[in-house]
């Protein structure tokens, strides 16, 4: 999906969900419930419900809080790669930084994803040309 331009705001955040959804299940063999998306100018916040994988949950509800936040941390840097080539093919821009917490009595994990420009988009029920998100 290079060709960012031809998807609206709607159409590419519902995609980096349903991508970054897959990657988690693919490396980790658990899936969140719901990942969500929203676009920013040059920034993406993503949300995801119940990321915390079963090793971690044990780990926590054992008394081993810290060695399940170690291993979330560890498990957020081997794939921050991945995750930013994989939003990078989604949108077409380059991903300078990801920003990453989790909370392990919630099982949420939040993002930002800091993006080199914002991507080109087409508004929705509109057939005009793409054009830059401009900052508000």
């Amino acid at each position: 999906m290079d060709q960012s331009s031809n998807f609206t705001r709607g159409q590419l955040e519902r995609t980096l969900s349903q991508r970054i959804e897959a990657l988690y299940r693919n490396q980790l063999g658990h899936r969140p419930t719901k990942v969500t998306c929203h676009l920013f100018d040059e920034k993406i916040a993503i949300v995801m419900e119940d990321a915390v994988t079963p090793p971690e949950q044990l780990l926590a509800r054992n008394g081993q809080e810290e060695l399940a936040e170690q291993v979330r941390d560890d498990l957020d840097r081997v794939l921050q790669p991945q995750l930013c080539d994989l939003i990078g093919e989604v949108l077409g821009v380059t991903v300078k930084e990801i920003l990453s917490d989790a909370k392990l009595d919630t099982g949420r994990t939040g993002m930002i994803a800091i993006l080199e420009s914002p991507p080109l988009m087409r508004e929705a029920n509109s057939k005009a040309p793409p054009r830059k998100v401009d900052p508000a």
